[in-house]
């Protein structure tokens, strides 16, 4: 079962604010993005109006400073510029979950995504993985994204299959392509891919890559002291906020609930000596490993399980 360490989670949220690393810090719609989703857990668990009001205040934030005319730019930070698909798609995610409770921003993410869709879509071939920040162009030096198809589709999905039909036929066309040959090897990757195939869980191209990143993730996995390492290839870089992302996707598949623990207990003490000590996207991420709420629905979670 997933956790709930509330307590955790308000512990951080008091210490963030404090701080000014979140929400009150530089945007980044990644770390946003899992903020948003944090909030409709926290009025979820609570049933608290001030955390949806936080929510409705975060997206406000958002669009005022990273939204554009189509899509949102990475991040307030100078050198955080262009757009990056699967950042966007995090953030569709979580205005679907918004959506449950309040549904114009349901709507407002199905508009984001049909603005989105055609500029990063090449039909039959990929998703690009970095545009231009007005989506005129790809970023130079950037290709197709590995994992983008996926993270479309299932935001769309979760956002309306029937407003998005067309757009969700072609990205599943591409991950009908890749699925089966798809091989990832990094531990955030790997995490998403967990809890992206935990919505569907009986859909082939969720089998598969289930399977495969549960062998990726155990052929990384360091005990002691209890971390999964960046990748088959750098097995002693650990990065904290990415293994919190291999903690959701983990609690997403109700699986190895020691290793989660571990690991959100090693990072808990864990420093790197880096800017990513105080970074919002190490704490953000931390609170939703320690309290997936919303990440995790009870019926998706059980059929995931049994799957």
């Amino acid at each position: 079962m997933p956790l709930r360490d509330l307590d955790y989670v308000i512990r951080k949220l008091h210490w963030m604010r404090g701080e000014r690393v979140w929400p009150n810090g530089l945007r980044y719609l990644w770390t946003d993005a899992f903020g948003l989703v944090l909030y409709v857990s926290l009025f979820r668990e609570t049933g608290e109006q001030r955390w949806l009001e936080a929510a409705r205040d975060l997206v406000v934030d958002v669009d005022c400073i990273l939204g554009r005319p189509r899509g949102y730019r990475i991040g307030e930070a100078p050198d955080r510029d262009g757009q990056y698909f699967h950042y966007l798609a995090m953030w569709l995610c979580a205005l679907a979950c918004l959506g449950e409770h309040e549904p114009h921003y349901r709507e407002k993410g199905i508009g984001i995504a049909k603005d989105i869709h055609r500029p990063f879509v090449l039909p039959g071939r990929g998703v690009i993985w970095k545009m231009e920040e007005d989506l005129s162009a790809p970023y130079p030096g950037y290709g197709l994204g590995a994992m983008d198809a996926f993270d479309g589709y299932v935001s769309y999905k979760l956002l309306g299959e029937d407003e998005l039909a067309s757009e969700i036929a072609e990205m599943r066309a591409i991950m009908e392509r890749q699925y089966e040959t798809l091989h990832i090897d990094q531990d955030l990757g790997l995490g998403m891919m967990l809890w992206l195939a935990h919505f569907f869980p009986r859909e082939d191209w969720a089998v598969v890559q289930r399977q495969l990143s549960l062998a990726a993730l155990d052929r990384v996995w360091i005990d002691p002291p209890g971390y999964f390492g960046r990748a088959s290839y750098a097995r002693d870089v650990r990065i904290a906020f990415a293994n919190y992302g291999v903690s959701i996707g983990l609690q997403s598949q109700d699986m190895w609930p020691e290793r989660v623990k571990a690991l959100n207990d090693y990072f808990e003490r864990y420093r790197s000596g880096d800017e990513y000590d105080r970074e919002a996207i190490t704490w953000v991420m931390a609170c939703c490993a320690h309290f997936p709420g919303a990440f995790v629905t009870e019926k998706a979670a059980a059929e995931a399980a049994s799957a």
